[in-house]
């Protein structure tokens, strides 16, 4: 057994099939430990709970091993994990893989990339796997390539090439007609990926109801080539590099004159 340890959690639920498939390919990589929600939290972003208190139980998962399912937000089972109830740090936090890609200016929204995110807040490695399923409800979603991606990049970065404090990978596998490699490229964020829109509706007591909903874009303009929404409309693994420092340093000293305004707080 590897003397590495990987922490695998989610925001799908414990047993989704993406975690599962996952934690298969990731089993051949190192020692994983796995800490994940008991339900789904799909958009429930960087959540921490902290008006209650949380359940950590030991759980069978579908393969026959031993995980933890918590009560919490995947944020709340990677803190939970670094903060006491893993007996030493995980070299590496892997999230996934979720159902759906995590593109553009929405993976704020994403629970598995709010996972990945605390690890690095932790000071822990992390990368944020999702796979494009589309959108047919019929369609069985096949993880198997992505597990396989995922479990490879994971060798890597703990053999090869350790992140730099503060930055995430954030990984995106297209949705493939046909079982192939497709191609890897290094992207940054992209734009919008939703159309969002409003639905209003009535319940059977007169109530009405609204009902937030979007559609994925279709159309790529060109100044977005080299993002990782182009990345997945072309069939490509996307890897985006994300930094917890949000900061525009660039604006930071063109608006120090802003110090010397009165409305500022001078004197």
């Amino acid at each position: 057994m590897s003397d590495r340890v990987i922490l695998l959690t989610n925001d799908d639920g414990i047993n989704a099939p993406g975690l599962i498939a996952l934690k298969e390919e990731l089993d051949r990589v190192a020692q994983v430990e796995v800490y994940a929600p008991d339900r789904n939290w799909s958009a429930a972003g960087r959540t921490l709970t902290l008006h209650k208190p949380l359940r950590v139980s030991e759980v069978h998962l579908l393969d026959g091993a031993v995980g933890h399912v918590t009560s919490g937000t995947p944020s709340d089972c990677v803190s939970l994990a670094l903060l006491g109830l893993l007996e030493e740090a995980p070299n590496l936090i892997v999230s996934g893989i979720n159902a759906g890609h995590n593109v553009g200016q929405d993976i704020t929204y994403s629970g598995t990339v709010a996972a990945a995110m605390e690890g690095v807040r932790g000071g822990i490695p992390a990368v944020a796997v999702s796979l494009d399923v589309g959108t047919e409800t019929s369609y069985d979603p096949d993880y198997s390539l992505a597990a396989q991606f995922a479990a490879r990049l994971a060798a890597f970065l703990l053999k090869e090439t350790p992140l730099p404090p503060g930055i995430f990978l954030n990984v995106n596998i297209p949705l493939l007609s046909t079982p192939r490699s497709p191609k890897v490229v290094l992207t940054r964020l992209g734009g919008q990926a939703y159309s969002n829109y409003l639905v209003k509706g009535e319940d059977p007591r007169g109530r009405t109801y609204y009902w937030l909903s979007g559609d994925p874009l279709t159309d790529i303009p060109p100044e977005d080539e080299g993002t990782d929404i182009w990345a997945i409309a072309n069939g490509f693994i996307s890897i985006t590099p994300i930094q917890l420092d949000m900061t525009e340093i660039s604006l930071v000293e063109k608006f120090r004159k802003w110090e010397k305004l009165r409305w500022f707080g001078k004197e």
